[in-house]
């Protein structure tokens, strides 16, 4: 009798594991063209009725679907996953076991196409600001195709006037956290444990190693690079490399450039504008916005576009209520 019970649990498994896959491999087109198939909901999933379903959709078991929610065409929910409060989901996006996105709180969440969003992560919910005061609008708006990996937790905006926003294309390690208000670009990679803390602006192109830590309200330029473990406090300006327990400028993100596609020209030029700068040899050299202003009007380097952008970079980081740029050390001959 007892392997006779063992043979049917396993049976059903085997039953329960086919159907999954036929479940999530349902393809939307047909010949090219676009064929009309009709959504699929587990009987143990809990979709309000109110709830907007587009086609193709698919709902695992133990989902659960609010009032207010909007799902395009080919969305997947695998089991265990949820929805709720004002949200919307972009066509082809996915949802892994356990993944929750939205909350009831008034505002919204938005996602465009193609977004993975992975185990556990806790996506569009509202922040850990004390200043947030309840019934306050909050949103949260996420472009195309972004990996958000598992257990990551990404906060809607403080107060009605702004928002939290992720562009394209971006990766979103395990256990990375972005807090209320942040302004993520495109075409960035944060490894694991990347945590931002409110108000953060992460330009193009950028790429954290893990478990660093930047401060609000700091700005983190395009085609940077911060290193593992740091704790970064101040602006990230373009182009550059920060490291170091309170990080500071190590040179150019020079890797970084290269696989990016800028010239050998371009790369040079930055290199020599970033030691004018930064790199003064001579002890007596003139003072850091001297320096700056040396490069700005030199007769080569001035006419750059990428060092032009560095320099604007730089400058903004000392406008009023920014932080200035990450420390650097002073070289000399000695």
């Amino acid at each position: 009798m007892t392997s006779l019970l063992k043979i049917g649990k396993q049976s059903r498994y085997c039953l329960y594991s086919l159907f999954l896959r036929r479940f999530f491999t349902t393809l939307p087109y047909v010949s090219g063209e676009k064929k009309e198939i009709s959504s699929f909901i587990h009987p143990n999933a809990v979709v309000h009725p109110n709830a907007i379903i587009g086609q193709g959709v698919s709902i695992g078991p133990f989902c659960t679907i609010g009032s207010s929610a909007k799902l395009a065409d080919g969305c997947q929910l695998y089991p265990g996953s949820h929805i709720f409060g004002n949200t919307e989901l972009g066509e082809q996006c996915i949802l892994l076991t356990g993944a929750v996105v939205g909350d009831d709180h008034p505002g919204r969440t938005v996602f465009g196409c193609n977004n993975i969003i992975g185990h556990h992560a806790v996506v569009g919910v509202k922040c850990q600001d004390m200043k947030y005061k309840s019934g306050d609008e909050c949103f949260l708006d996420v472009g195309n195709n972004n990996e958000i990996r598992e257990h990551a937790s990404i906060h809607r905006s403080s107060k009605s006037s702004d928002r939290t926003v992720i562009g394209d294309n971006n990766l979103i390690m395990g256990s990375c956290h972005i807090a209320h208000d942040c302004k993520i670009g495109n075409d960035n990679i944060f490894a694991n444990n990347t945590l931002l803390a409110g108000h953060v602006v992460v330009e193009d192109y950028t790429h954290t190693a893990g478990a660093i830590v930047v401060h609000q309200f700091c700005r983190v330029g395009s085609f940077s690079f911060i290193g593992g473990g740091s704790v970064v406090s101040q602006d990230v300006p373009k182009y550059t490399m920060v490291a170091g327990e309170r990080a500071e400028l190590r040179g150019l993100n020079l890797e970084g450039l290269r696989r990016r596609g800028f010239t050998i020209t371009e790369i040079k030029s930055l290199r020599a504008a970033y030691r004018k700068i930064f790199m003064p040899v001579d002890t007596n050299a003139a003072g850091f916005e001297n320096r700056l202003t040396e490069v700005e009007e030199d007769e080569k380097l001035g006419q750059v576009p990428a060092v032009c952008s560095m320099l604007q970079s730089i400058r903004d980081s000392f406008a009023e209520n920014r932080r200035g740029i990450c420390k650097f050390r002073q070289w000399s001959d000695s």
